[in-house]
């Protein structure tokens, strides 16, 4: 077996400085005696295929070295690969990206410095995965997912990531005024929900567009989804809950509802405007989806004062 870590490296992330980041990792990595190959991502998604090489080739230890949607192009390429089982694989990260949301729940450290002095000490736990059926395609998440406003703002959030965290607001309060609400039907296990909606997420970890808790967090490997349904929230309800929006308690709303499952299927009642479906702040793509939970798919390091596996 290969005990060497693979790096897939986004040089893409790191808002400009990515060179300086880079050449900090590999001093970094070396000075720590860590073993590795690195490959640098050249296109979109492209962190899919090389993972599913790097396994082809024995590795069973990978490094994100980029934001919430280069780990989670690995986290794809890893469950769709047929080499090893996946919870034979390790990932870490070092975050260079945007909102660096995923890294949040563990308070995994974003200085790389310390961020590799935790791959250094290598203590792991297992988590869930999520897992997306559409009609016309499948994905997994890692993090928190959404269908509805959360997903379009996912679709116009592109041109203003450079603005950095800041661009998940300034999107976020732009795309109140444009997008239109329409009806879910939502059903979790034996219960059917029929409502005006805003948004429907769903999530394995806590934070998601920029450091908003939007779903009641409980655990990341417990088999279930922390599911929040957003009903008929408007401009002003959120506008006035922007702190609340980030410190959980917009939870407590009246027109938000919570929940846990292992599963739920999400049905858009207007079939002319479908709404968009995002995962990880990835644009998926558009209307019905079910969604199930794979329990301690993945194992992940993380730092040293939360259970080791």
């Amino acid at each position: 077996m290969n005990n060497s870590w693979f790096v897939i490296v986004n040089p893409v992330a790191g808002n400009g400085n990515f060179n300086k980041y880079w050449s900090e990792i590999k001093q970094g990595l070396e000075a720590n005696d860590i073993t590795y190959e690195y490959v640098k991502t050249e296109y979109s998604n492209h962190e899919k295929t090389i993972v599913q090489q790097a396994i082809n080739k024995g590795y069973k230890k990978i490094i994100s070295v980029g934001g919430d949607g280069t780990l989670h192009h690995i986290i794809n390429g890893i469950m769709t690969q047929n080499t090893i089982n996946s919870k034979e694989t390790t990932v870490a990260v070092i975050p260079l990206g945007t909102g660096n949301d995923w890294i949040k729940t563990y308070t995994t450290p974003k200085n790389v410095k310390a961020a590799i002095n935790l791959i250094k000490q290598e203590k792991t736990i297992f988590q869930d995965i999520g897992y997306l059926e559409l009609s016309d395609i499948t994905s997994y998440f890692n993090n928190v997912a959404g269908i509805g406003y959360d997903g379009y703002v996912v679709n116009k959030l592109n041109k203003l990531k450079r603005f950095g965290p800041i661009a998940y607001l300034v999107s976020g309060i732009a795309g109140l005024l444009l997008y239109k609400k329409t009806t879910f039907k939502v059903d979790i296990d034996k219960k059917s929900i029929e409502t005006k909606c805003l948004m429907t997420l769903f999530g394995i970890c806590k934070y998601s567009a920029g450091g908003m808790q939007l779903t009641d967090y409980k655990n990341s490997n417990n088999g279930l989804f922390d599911i929040t349904i957003a009903k008929n929230l408007s401009f002003w309800d959120l506008l006035f809950s922007i702190k609340k929006l980030y410190n959980g308690k917009i939870l407590q709303h009246k027109k938000v509802e919570t929940y846990t499952s292992k599963s739920l299927l999400i049905t858009p009642r207007n079939r002319k405007n479908l709404p968009y479906i995002q995962a990880d702040g990835e644009l998926i793509g558009k209307g019905k989806v079910r969604v199930s939970v794979i329990k301690s798919a993945i194992r992940i390091v993380v730092p040293k004062k939360l259970k080791k596996t």
